[in-house]
């Protein structure tokens, strides 16, 4: 039996990480697998322990990364979020993709520790777009969205160790989903070319210097 891959999906808070997730899970049926990751920071509204995430104390979290027990682990705006790595290999043992949703700290750990992981990054449109979403969740404080914002461009900074940028067009995550499919599939790194790299600079340089205000 074939391994599994091992699928990372990363991004700035607000570009739609989850709802794309969900159609490629929907997509991809059995095949797929999702990673519930572990954190420290508190439940959403509608989310719960065990499916969204595993919602551990800060104590606990420092006790499972010191065993080396956590695939890759980072610490966000004040919280820990990490991989619980058994229940991974196990899945990709058994000839399933399995889907990591994580920080970009946290996948550039995964990238040493992994070679041959496929890297994602899911970006939006403008910069416009991420503020708005991360408006329009009704749950952050105006200190917490801006201090978002200015780690979006840190992470967007580093778009380019990652071998592939999605973006994710407001009503259009199916779309999204598809050419995360496609990749999966064997698609070419959007990197491989001056053309990609090119798009990149389009989409995001003009917007991120509408962030400077933030800094």
């Amino acid at each position: 039996m074939d391994k599994g891959k091992l699928i990372v999906i990363s991004g700035p808070a607000g570009v739609g990480k989850g709802t794309v997730i969900r159609h490629l899970l929907e997509v991809g049926g059995g095949d797929f697998a999702f990673s519930v990751s572990a954190t420290t920071r508190q439940p959403r509204p509608g989310e719960e322990n065990g499916r969204e995430y595993f919602f551990v104390s800060k104590e606990e979290f420092r006790q499972r990364a010191e065993r080396g027990d956590m695939l890759e682990w980072a610490e966000y705006v004040g919280n820990y979020y990490g991989t619980p790595r058994e229940a991974v290999e196990q899945v990709l043992a058994s000839g399933r993709h399995v889907i990591l949703e994580i920080e970009v700290e946290g996948a550039l750990q995964v990238k040493s520790r992994v070679p041959d992981a496929l890297l994602i990054m899911i970006g939006a449109p403008d910069f416009a777009i991420i503020e708005a979403r991360l408006r329009g969740r009704g749950t952050n404080t105006e200190e917490d969205i801006q201090r978002r914002l200015k780690r979006a461009r840190e992470e967007l900074d580093l778009v380019g160790e990652f071998g592939y940028l999605v973006t994710n067009h407001d009503g259009a995550s199916e779309a999204a989903a598809a050419e995360i499919m496609g990749i999966v599939e064997g698609g070419e790194s959007v990197f491989g070319s001056s053309k990609g790299k090119m798009q990149i600079a389009e989409d995001f340089d003009e917007p991120l210097e509408e962030l400077q205000e933030y800094m």
